[in-house]
Formats: C-alpha cells, sequence, structure tokens
C-alpha cells in the first residue's frame, strides 16, 4: 500500500459495518432502490486443488453449510449460510494447474448482457479469459480489468445468491477490495462499465484508499497495491461474529493469517488471511473483548497506511513491531 505512511486513518463507508444498515442512493423515482441490479457482485466461487479440505475449514471458519450441487460432468459444492447459497466451490481444472495457476476466489458481477459486456472488456484494454459460454450457475465469462486484476460476468444465475442490500449479516461476504495496479486509472474502467460511483470515507483521504457504491450501496473499496503483491487482484471479506475467534479457527485449520487483526474506526476489525490451499481471503467482524488502542504505521514489515490498530495487550508477543 503506498504511500507507506499516512498521519491519517483510512476507513470504509460507515454503511460497510457488519451489521449496520446499509446505504442507499435515490432512484429515478425518488425512492430507494432495494433490488439488486446490474453492476453488483452476484456470486463467489472458491477454486481450488482440495474440494474436501476446503469445505471443512471454511465451514469451520465461517460457519457456512454445504450442499452438494455437482453435475455428471462437474464435481460442484454451494456453501451456505442458513437458507441463502453464498458462493459455490470448484476443483482448479488440471489444465489451470499446469499453465501455473493457483487457488483463488472469483467474484462474479451480474450483467444484462454477457457478450456485450464482455467485448466492452476488451474494447476498454481489459482481457478474456473464458470467452461468455452457458454453466451449471448461468451464462458466464472469466475476464480481467486492464491491470489483469480477474473477476467474472455473470446473467441468469441459477443458485440465487446473497443481496447486496444483506451483506452486513454474518456468514455474508461483506466488502470487495481491489488490490489495483493504480486505482485512480482502474477506477473509470469499472465506473464505465458497471455505474460504479465513489463514494465517501469517514476522512477523506481518498487519494489513498477509495470506497466505491455499487446498485446504490457501499459494496467496496479499491487502493493501489503494496510492492509485495506481485499483481493486482481482488480481496473478499467474509463476515463473522467474533474476529479473534474466527483468525484462532483460520490457524487452527492450517490456514495463514498475514495481517491483523486491525481495528478500522467504528469498532470493526479486520484480518487478511489464506486458507490451505494457498486462497487469499479477509475477515471482519467485531472482537469479543476490549483491547487498549496503540498507532501503527507498521504491521509485520505492511503499511497499515495510519491506521488506528490494537496493541495486543493481552497477547504481547504476537506482533512485536505492532506498536509505536
Amino acid at each position: 500500500m503506498e504511500p507507506r505512511r499516512s498521519s491519517l486513518s483510512i476507513t470504509r463507508r460507515k454503511s460497510s459495518r457488519v451489521g449496520a444498515p446499509p446505504q442507499y442512493l435515490a432512484a429515478a423515482n425518488g425512492e430507494s432502490d432495494l433490488v439488486d441490479y446490474p453492476g453488483c457482485f452476484a456470486w463467489y466461487e472458491l477454486i481450488t486443488t482440495d474440494m474436501a479440505a476446503a469445505k471443512t475449514f471454511y465451514g469451520n471458519v465461517v460457519g457456512w453449510g454445504a450442499q452438494d450441487a455437482s453435475t455428471p460432468e462437474l464435481p460442484y459444492t454451494l456453501f451456505t449460510s442458513g437458507k441463502v447459497r453464498i458462493c459455490g466451490l470448484m476443483e482448479l481444472p488440471e489444465a489451470g494447474r499446469k499453465m501455473g495457476a493457483s487457488p483463488r476466489w472469483m467474484g462474479y458481477i451480474g450483467v444484462s448482457d454477457v457478450e456485450v459486456t464482455a467485448d466492452l472488456i476488451k474494447r476498454l484494454g481489459g482481457a478474456i479469459y473464458v470467452p461468455p459460454t452457458d454453466t451449471n450457475i448461468g451464462r458466464i465469462s472469466v475476464v480481467a480489468d486492464p491491470q489483469s486484476a480477474t473477476f467474472a460476468l455473470v446473467n441468469g444465475l441459477k443458485p440465487g445468491g446473497q443481496r447486496l442490500a444483506e451483506s452486513g449479516k454474518p456468514g455474508r461476504v461483506g466488502w470487495h477490495e481491489l488490490h489495483a495496479g493504480d486505482w485512480e486509472k482502474v477506477f473509470a474502467f469499472y465506473s464505465e462499465i458497471f455505474g460504479w460511483q465513489k463514494a465517501d470515507a469517514e476522512i477523506s483521504q481518498t487519494d489513498i484508499y477509495q470506497p466505491f457504491s455499487a446498485g446504490g450501496l457501499a459494496a467496496g473499496g479499491m487502493f493501489t497495491k503494496r510492492p509485495a503483491e506481485p499483481l493486482p487482484f481482488w480481496l473478499l471479506y467474509f463476515n463473522v461474529e467474533d474476529i479473534d475467534a474466527a483468525v484462532e479457527r483460520v490457524k487452527a485449520g492450517g490456514g495463514n493469517v498475514f495481517e491483523g487483526p486491525l481495528e478500522l474506526p467504528g469498532g470493526i476489525w479486520i484480518a487478511r488471511c489464506a486458507d490451505p490451499q494457498g486462497a487469499a481471503f479477509a475477515l471482519q467482524g467485531k472482537r469479543s473483548h476490549d483491547s487498549k488502542l496503540g498507532w501503527s504505521t507498521e504491521w509485520s514489515g505492511f503499511s497499515s497506511r495510519g491506521r488506528l490498530v490494537a496493541s495486543k495487550s493481552r497477547h504481547p508477543a504476537r506482533t512485536p513491531d505492532s506498536e509505536s
């Protein structure tokens, strides 16, 4: 994250907090638009090298249930939160492994016409990795923005999925974060294609971290990635009720916690992690115990961009460089 040091605390728009009511933009008729529309994240998929292990890991960490949705051609699992289908789970194809592809999470953005949108992405400098095709979840295309961050398009989504208006509930995908090559340049790309708008941060240092809204709802943020991150990518945040307990479950399940828990103003804590197969994800939620606040500009060698983070008063040996 650049710049590496900042005198301000950067956070998301308040409506992104877990459990907080979402913010809506007025529709053309002056009423709040409560229905997701094309341009919103509609589905998510974990593409991995061990479906059974992933099912157990995320079931323990996030609390998801699992439903078999396999076809004769494709083993496929649906992760669920209560009765809501949240995301899918599938094997990384052998051809992809031979080409060097690794386990990853991918977000699907709903569109009215996959072909038209994919063509626009290509004309605006993006790439088409999987051309428009019919699949078990709907008509899709796997694409990349001009800076190579991958995502997918979907129309006619069959499994259902969470609404963006429900993204504050536990077990849901609560935030979408683009670690961009240059966020200011790539924002115009997403705005042109999906109609995304810049949203306000609680502190107006949006040259560092820019929240955005989709369909009238605060949906995510983007910033220029840190040099240590080799490629731009989308990071998904999963809501949990207790960040500390969830972080311990990540570790117990064989995953890694690369950063955090870090506190954002407003009492929400985040942690950036990887599952045992190497797919990156993040967690966000409240903390079960009170912590004394400290100021940090570096966390295990990574810049926190001047966030307020919790000094580990009850766990003083975890990160010796986390306080100043």
